[in-house]
């Protein structure tokens, strides 16, 4: 019973049955992979029409467990996906999908009794967000919380919705940022992570705010543990007072500074990546509605700014596979808003947001302290056009003086010799420094495929003289302690 009520098998059955799906992905993360077998047997029994349905499981996505992998699902030809577990519901392009979010613990009546007596001294209004695998317990969080506070209680604790749980492709895969499907009575909106109105989403929550109040007049009252979704909360609403409630320990956890401190990391990457002369995009999703979109809006903004674009897909990156990338100064990851932050203290080049990048690369623009995850909310946006702002050096705060920047581009048409004279006298002065060893126009002389072309090390591929399998070799057999083929202490004495 326990397994039919925490993955929804009987819900489940009904999804599958009701759309007539004959082949359905079963995608699992890595931490409900030991689950899985017993899921499919449960959920072989629920079905009516067994023979007919195809349940297929995936395991080990390319990219992020939290995305709907339509890429692994395309493989078997799927109708459908069920993702389970942690989700950032993003929309998906090709394929509907039903989430099955879990049934995390927790203890409803300490937890209302703490957002009770956080929310009455404050004097400010409290808004309850939490993880997608506490919905099941909002309901009764909220009743308990009401019949304690009344009224007035009731006017001053707002309790964030789930935005849906079963999605349809998006439209338009490229532009639109619309999710279709049942969202227990809320309705759509083009607006991920930043308001429409006075409606917010972010992190698959959505919840829309009285008249006449912003953001920064609420307290976040955060229900889950210390992971993406939750950074992401402090990222993008960082000028709000928040706290969490740790379930598992039935705490209350009011010091965030180590979460804040990311965003002054997150500024330091920023300006150096000002200072990059090659940058990669990194693909980091396949399926998620608009991916496509925001890379070629990213090549253009590099280029216009005067750099190198490469645009790389390896799945999920890792230390070792962008270190077979010397060359690139910075990377820019087009992910989910979940898995864009990546903590790159162990990488050669920074990894940065698509958000940080059109900061970076856009002459003339200024942080003012907001921070967008999504990145479909930059699809289209029209960051400052560098060729209208002043040629004057620019500072740069990691080498510690001012920089010139040429435009590579040029200027108006009737500009177009000077530019062709600019861009000659450029190239000559790069072909000049080429042979010194130091220099960055060294790197950026040759191309990527020359680069690792002249390289004695290619990247994980092991280049043998011979083409025939070496010979296998049995191992010790036994204990680390003692081995069968190893002598004893007095054999080795003696």
């Amino acid at each position: 019973m326990e397994l039919e009520s925490s993955y929804e098998i009987g819900r489940t059955a009904e999804f599958i049955e009701s759309n007539n799906f004959r082949r359905v992905a079963l995608q699992f993360p890595d931490e409900l992979l030991k689950e899985s077998v017993r899921v499919v047997s449960a959920l072989r029994a629920s079905l009516n029409n067994k023979e007919e349905v195809g349940l297929f499981l995936m395991a080990d996505t390319a990219y992020g467990s939290c995305c709907v992998d339509e890429v692994g699902a395309s493989h078997v030809e799927a109708d459908c996906v069920v993702h389970y577990g942690h989700t950032c519901l993003s929309p998906t392009t090709k394929l509907p999908a039903l989430f099955v979010f879990g049934k995390a613990p927790i203890t409803v009546s300490d937890c209302a009794n703490k957002l009770s007596h956080y929310a009455q001294p404050s004097g400010k209004p409290v808004l309850v967000l939490f993880g997608l695998d506490y919905a099941h317990s909002i309901q009764q969080i909220r009743e308990t919380v009401m019949a304690a506070g009344g009224s007035e209680c009731k006017r001053e604790v707002q309790f964030a919705n789930v935005m849906c749980s079963v999605m349809n492709p998006s439209k338009d895969p490229q532009l639109s940022n619309d999710i279709v499907g049942a969202a227990d009575g809320l309705t759509s909106s083009n607006s991920f992570g930043t308001v429409s109105g006075n409606v917010y989403r972010i992190g698959g929550l959505v919840w829309e705010l009285p008249e006449g109040r912003k953001m920064e007049d609420y307290l976040l009252f955060w229900i889950g543990s210390n992971n993406s979704a939750f950074a992401n909360i402090v990222l993008t609403y960082s000028g709000c007072e928040i706290v969490r409630y740790d379930a598992s320990e039935c705490s209350m956890v009011t010091d965030l500074s180590q979460q804040r401190r990311i965003l002054k990391r997150r500024y330091y990457l920023m300006e150096k990546a000002k200072d990059a002369n090659i940058v990669a995009i990194l693909v980091g999703t396949l399926g998620v509605a608009g991916y496509l979109n925001m890379i070629h809006q990213m090549k253009e903004l590099i280029t216009a700014a005067g750099k190198k674009v490469y645009t790389l897909v390896m799945g999920r990156p890792n230390p070792a596979k962008l270190a077979n990338f010397p060359e690139c100064d910075i990377f820019i990851y087009v992910s989910c808003a979940q898995t864009a932050l990546l903590d790159s203290k162990e990488y050669l080049a920074p990894v940065i947001t698509p958000f940080e990048a059109m900061l970076a690369f856009s002459r003339g623009s200024q942080w003012t302290g907001a921070y967008v995850m999504e990145f479909r909310d930059l699809i289209n946006s029209s960051p400052v056009d560098s060729r209208n702002q002043s040629e004057e050096a620019r500072f740069s705060f990691i080498q510690g003086g001012y920089v010139e920047e040429f435009d590579r581009e040029g200027n108006d048409a009737d500009e177009g010799k000077e530019g062709a004279l600019a861009l000659a006298n450029a190239t000559e002065k790069a072909l000049q420094l080429r042979d010194n060893p130091n220099s960055i126009a060294k790197r950026m002389a040759k191309s990527g495929a020359e680069f690792l072309a002249a390289r004695s090390y290619q990247g994980l591929d092991i280049h043998y003289d011979t083409s025939l399998p070496g010979p296998y070799l049995m191992g010790r057999s036994g204990r680390a302690a003692g081995y069968q083929d190893e002598k004893s202490m007095q054999e080795k004495l003696e």
